[in-house]
């Protein structure tokens, strides 16, 4: 199964859910990162039960604060 990563084409043996894909992947500090699939934000409590399937475009995103102007 084919995804795409931060564009970046990935290969997984089987559909998995946003949690697995997490693990699988060995994204750092997991509990800080908002995932986007085929461009709509995911909802942390779904990340257990949402299964991220053939040709999905998966975004890892990080939100950063502090600085000024």
């Amino acid at each position: 199964m084919e995804i795409t990563v931060n564009g970046k084409k990935e290969t997984l043996e089987k559909e998995l859910s946003v949690n697995e894909l997490l693990q699988t992947l060995n994204v750092e500090m997991p509990q800080y990162v908002t995932v986007q699939i085929n461009e709509e934000l995911i909802d942390r409590e779904d990340f257990e039960n949402l299964i991220v399937v053939e040709g999905d475009e998966v975004e890892f995103l990080y939100f950063m604060g502090g600085g000024t102007l």
